[in-house]
């Protein structure tokens, strides 16, 4: 047994929702590149424990991930996500509809940094963010994270370990680079509190300190 399923044997519980969605991601011929079960239940309990009202989720794929943030979200709270494909966010809301939370999320279509743009224009703030998405853009969905926080947001990024790529120093394939810069400037930007979280493929978790 690794690190990974002893973590995972523990903390994680069977789970028939997040099983179908998994299963449907691989029917659609979509990558399998959902978020972890363990990196799932991570979500959950700190969407709760910062009692998140309006959630931001910077890719959607099958809907994995937006069902551990909305289990963890209070009622009358929303989930806004950004996905670039339109079947990728069919099936997403197909697959939060049979978890009963399909009534607490908005999909925007298209480019996320153009989504983005528009929120900030349309002047949303968010309690709570989930980066996701291609990594190249990582610092650039940072920013504007920051931009559309509220104080004491907290931002949350899948994948920064690369399986292990980033702190390969022979590794300098452009997402590979892109993740070490995000690293960086996650662990450095002095409007955040961070750190970098071992599970799963790493998450790098911030929070957004009060002016």
């Amino acid at each position: 047994m690794n690190q990974e399923e002893y973590i995972r044997s523990l903390f994680v519980q069977p789970d028939e929702v997040l099983d179908h969605v998994t299963k449907s991601i691989k029917q659609q011929g979509m990558p399998s590149i959902s978020v972890s079960p363990e990196g799932g239940t991570f979500l959950t309990m700190l969407v709760r424990i910062a009692g998140a009202k309006q959630i931001l989720e910077i890719g959607a794929l099958g809907g994995y991930s937006g069902i551990c943030l909305l289990r963890g979200l209070r009622k009358e709270g929303h989930l806004t996500s950004l996905e670039l494909k339109q079947e990728y966010a069919d099936l997403a809301h197909e697959n939060l509809k049979k978890a009963g939370v399909g009534e607490q999320v908005t999909y925007r279509i298209g480019e996320a940094l153009d989504s983005l743009e528009q929120l900030e224009k349309e002047g949303k703030t968010f309690d709570f963010f989930f980066i996701d998405a291609d990594k190249p853009n990582y610092s650039n969905y940072l920013e504007y994270c920051i931009r559309l926080a509220n104080p004491g947001a907290i931002i949350v990024a899948d994948n920064v370990l690369w399986h292990g790529r980033v702190y390969d120093e022979t590794d300098q394939e452009d997402s590979t680079r892109a993740l070490r810069a995000f690293n960086e400037k996650i662990a450095e930007d002095s409007r955040l509190e961070s750190l970098l979280i071992p599970i799963g493929d790493g998450m790098a978790t911030a929070r957004v300190k009060e002016k």
